[in-house]
């Protein structure tokens, strides 16, 4: 995969749930991805109406070492976790 290709977008709707799920959830999958995460070829979208969600996942992601972006839209928040 060339450097200027978009990377895959995997989507995770965890509207509804409530942390610790939600932070399981992403964890789960950050790890399953790790290396395509980090290699670029993957991002991470997660939709979580659960507000607390938007500071746990950004933080555990942080540590990790990934770029974190959170975004409100409608009436849930939007969470998008790629390479640093």
């Amino acid at each position: 995969m060339s450097a200027a290709a978009t990377p895959e977008t995997i989507e995770l709707d965890i509207l509804g749930q409530v942390c610790p799920a939600c932070l399981l959830v992403v964890l789960k999958e950050i790890n399953q991805r790790r290396q395509e995460i980090s290699d670029g070829q993957t991002r991470l979208l997660i939709r979580t109406d659960h507000r607390n969600a938007t500071v746990t996942v950004t933080e555990s992601a942080r540590k990790m070492g990934y770029r974190v972006e959170v975004e409100k839209v409608d009436t849930y928040y939007q969470i998008v976790v790629d390479r640093h």
